[in-house]
């Protein structure tokens, strides 16, 4: 009798199954698909499926599989809600990225984004930190990059552990681009902007100035800018710059593209 009905359901280790739970697909619910690993809100449902969002407005149809998502690492089955959800309001962060609303910041990846200073990860964490914090990246300052290609190799770079370097300057013949060109590990993107500093990288009309100063040659750039502008120290000069900075239309597009190429990259699948 057990071969012709199968697996006896009163086993002694009934209890110990693991019970998938079933969670309704409400609009902004962030959930991650298990086979493709597409991570994304909910946004509404075609055809019997749900409609996922990700951070980049990009929209991908799913069935509604059992076991078919990860909520918060666990696995769940989705059902539709007893009544269509009724998009909200899409709410962005200072990035323009589409926000997700209630979901805990992502256990830290071993890939990472290296910036040049303390000043880079502010301004950094001031525009992207929602961002890095829901897909788990860390973004670490370095005291320049003279030394670059020996901290490379100390991070030991590979599939699952990638590395993305924002550069200043990063100009045909510039002294920054002959240190980046001894970085040549696959495993690493080193990517930056135009401007001397990344104080450059803020829009002037942020500030409520018309354009940056010109500082001569052989004078410390930032000294410079400071002197042009009344200003006593430069650390009073960047609070002010950075008191100024409330999204990505406050700073200039090259700085956009270089981060938005490195979050890319050190967070697609290994």
């Amino acid at each position: 009798m057990a071969r012709r009905y199968g697996e006896d359901v009163l086993a002694a280790d009934w209890r110990r199954r693991k019970v998938i739970p079933e969670v309704d697909a409400e609009p902004d619910l962030v959930v991650e698909d298990v086979d493709s690993g597409f991570c994304g809100a909910v946004v509404g449902f075609e055809s019997g499926a749900v409609v996922l969002e990700d951070r980049h407005g990009r929209r991908r149809n799913f069935p509604l599989l059992p076991a078919a998502f990860l909520l918060d690492g666990q696995p769940v089955t989705l059902r539709r809600p007893a009544r269509a959800p009724v998009p909200a309001a899409r709410r962005r962060t200072a990035s323009g990225s589409i926000a997700v609303d209630d979901v805990p910041a992502r256990v830290a990846r071993a890939s990472r984004i290296w910036v040049e200073g303390v000043h880079d990860a502010a301004l950094v964490e001031r525009i992207w930190g929602d961002d890095l914090r829901v897909e788990g990246v860390v973004v670490e300052p370095l005291d320049g990059i003279d030394a670059l290609d020996a901290a490379v190799r100390d991070f030991a770079p590979g599939p699952g552990r990638r590395l993305g370097v924002l550069v200043d300057h990063l100009v045909p013949g510039s002294k920054e681009s002959r240190i980046v060109a001894r970085v040549t590990s696959p495993h690493v993107l080193v990517t930056g902007h135009p401007y001397v500093d990344v104080w450059q990288a803020v829009k002037p009309t942020a500030l409520g100035i018309p354009v940056w100063p010109v500082v001569p040659p052989g004078r410390p750039w930032k000294e410079g800018v400071c002197a042009a502008l009344g200003v006593a120290e430069p650390a009073d000069m960047w609070r002010h710059i950075l008191s100024r900075v409330d999204s990505f239309a406050d700073v200039e597009t090259p700085l956009i593209n270089a981060m938005e190429r490195l979050i890319d990259f050190v967070t697609e699948p290994a």
